[in-house]
């Protein structure tokens, strides 16, 4: 394993200390630093290339001069991030960076030392300084660069400013007006759960829909499936609140959930939802309840016919059929029986449509989908929303998406030595010789192939090939016991003593007897980014009296 790979979020670092790394994102490109041990100081010295125009073909032949540049107002995105020895990221702060102060320099540089603020409830509290020099290439070297005068900059600064705090005002009365209109249609409304502003990772409060942007995974993923798959492989996280009491709820920005591969469950469904747009599909953000009535975002893709409805669980890749329940039918008329967790739904959101459940009943299994049906769903105005939504200086910015850089078979092969070594010595602190059986070991990969394509697909295969291979490595009178188990993780120690805490597990790692056999598999799958999920089959086989 490379120096570099060994460093990525969700590796492990054996006899390493925490780290810090920067990541940075400007007009769909990304980069990151290469990691730096935590300390008071960081010694981070990185250099990186931004392309001012990296989509088009520009004017090769000449330096565009200030004033076109003046127009670009994406501003640089800066993340940083801590990774601990055993691969956990915490985000420390995210940060937008205005660039265009170079362009009052008659060098074409600018020097500037700007404050990270933290995330979330810290989102006030400032974890660090970071010294940047920014040069402009070639301004420097170009004797026709002409720079900007000052009070033009600062002018042109103060009205983009003003521009989006005028936008943001009047939306804001736009979503008080609308609110209110909802509620006046039943006094029930006011206990839905109508999402319209979150609260992003720097505690600032935005309308829900500016989070999610159509987002084409390019040759990473290749169906709706495989990217339903790809959001589960990103950790869950949950915020806790100093002291106790109520969640504190943040929506991630995209940039800022990728860079630490982890997040809230809204994270995962409005990523999931702006995959899915990206494949042409008709997808929205649900916002509701599931079990005892605790909060749920998940995702709804509709079909042509009104009464085509999928729900995609973002935390887990399953899909669920929505079948329509009729209340007003009589119960002599047989009810359709739903499986999905979902309990009520309150609301439902992409980038350029928001709307209110407005139907007499809020549980799911009684809803309609046809969010034509001005009687059921209250439709928020799509110019506002495109008002609020469109391209905005410091936060809309979709974000390409990375190739994994891990080589899952050289991955593959170091976590099953590892393990090797685990169930060896733990065998040995119970007083029993280990002998591996490598043909087994090596059988035992179509199943763990199936089991990710099942997750993937929600079909299965290969199951008679499978059961035929085990029957002929496993003689008469012995019995062959498996243990599959799958994690989100890199790390063969986390993962032994997690499956060793399963009494079928520990029964196949501490099998006794003369003729036991041990086998181990690991496969790991890559996904875009650096979400991996690692497969492991533990297994054994011994003769039918011993255990």
């Amino acid at each position: 394993m490379s120096e570099k790979e060994n460093l990525l979020p969700g590796s492990v670092h054996h006899g390493r200390q925490p780290h810090f790394q920067l990541f940075l994102h400007f007009r769909r490109q990304r980069f990151r630093s290469n990691p730096v041990p935590c300390a008071c100081e960081p010694d981070f010295r990185e250099g990186f290339l931004l392309e001012l125009h990296p989509d088009g073909r520009g004017d090769l032949a000449r330096m565009a001069d200030s004033r076109s540049l003046l127009s670009i107002a994406d501003k640089l995105h800066v993340t940083l991030v801590r990774i601990d020895p055993h691969g956990e990221t915490t985000l420390l702060s995210s940060q937008h960076i205005e660039w265009r102060h170079v362009l009052g320099d008659t060098n074409g540089h600018f020097a500037k030392s700007v404050e990270l603020f933290g995330v979330g409830e810290e989102s006030k509290v400032i974890v660090g300084v970071l010294d940047i020099r920014l040069d402009l290439i070639p301004a420097g070297q170009d004797s026709s660069w002409i720079p900007l005068a000052g009070d033009v900059l600062e002018a042109q600064l103060d009205l983009e400013r003003s521009r989006r705090a005028e936008i943001e005002r009047r939306f804001l009365l736009y979503a008080k007006h609308y609110w209110r209109e909802f509620l006046q249609m039943r006094d029930e409304h006011k206990d839905r759960l109508v999402k319209i502003f979150a609260q992003d990772e720097k505690g600032v409060h935005r309308c829900v829909c500016s989070f999610v942007c159509p987002l084409k995974a390019g040759r990473l993923l290749d169906s709706p499936q495989h990217a339903a798959r790809f959001v589960t492989a990103l950790g869950l996280q949950r915020s806790q609140p100093v002291g106790g009491g109520v969640r504190a709820e943040i929506w991630s920005s995209l940039f800022a959930f990728l860079a630490v591969n982890q997040g809230e469950c809204e994270s995962h469904a409005v990523l999931l939802c702006s995959l899915l747009l990206g494949f042409g599909l008709d997808a929205y953000v649900c916002v509701g309840t599931k079990g005892r009535g605790t909060s749920h975002t998940w995702v709804v893709t509709l079909g042509a016919a009104p009464e085509t409805v999928t729900f995609w669980e973002p935390t887990s890749g399953q899909r669920y059929i929505h079948q329509r329940v009729n209340p007003e039918d009589p119960p002599s008329v047989t009810q359709p029986m739903n499986k999905y967790p979902y309990k009520t739904i309150g609301s439902l959101f992409n980038h350029r449509s928001f709307y209110a459940n407005c139907q007499p009943l809020d549980i799911v299994e009684v809803c309609s989908f046809d969010l034509s049906d001005e009687s059921r769903w209250k439709a928020m105005s799509e110019e506002a929303i495109k008002s609020i939504s469109g391209p905005s200086p410091d936060w809309i910015q979709c974000v390409p998406l990375c190739s994994n850089p891990v080589d899952w078979i050289l991955s593959s092969n170091e976590i099953e030595r590892e393990l090797r070594g685990l169930i060896t010595e733990h065998r040995q602190h119970l007083g029993l010789v280990t002998v591996w059986d490598d043909e087994l070991s090596y059988m035992l990969t179509p199943a763990l192939a199936s089991y990710e394509m099942e997750r993937v697909t929600g079909a299965q295969f290969g199951n008679d090939e499978f059961q035929q291979a085990i029957r002929r490595a496993v003689p008469d009178g012995q019995s062959f016991k498996g243990f599959p188990i799958q994690f989100l993780h890199r790390s063969a120690k986390k993962a032994f003593v997690t499956a060793i805490r399963n009494d079928i597990c520990d029964g196949i790692v501490s099998c006794r007897g003369d003729q036991v056999q041990m086998a181990v598999r690991v496969r790991v799958f890559t996904y875009p980014e650096n979400a991996c999920v690692t497969w492991i089959m533990f297994a054994c086989k011994s003769p039918c009296t011993l255990r």
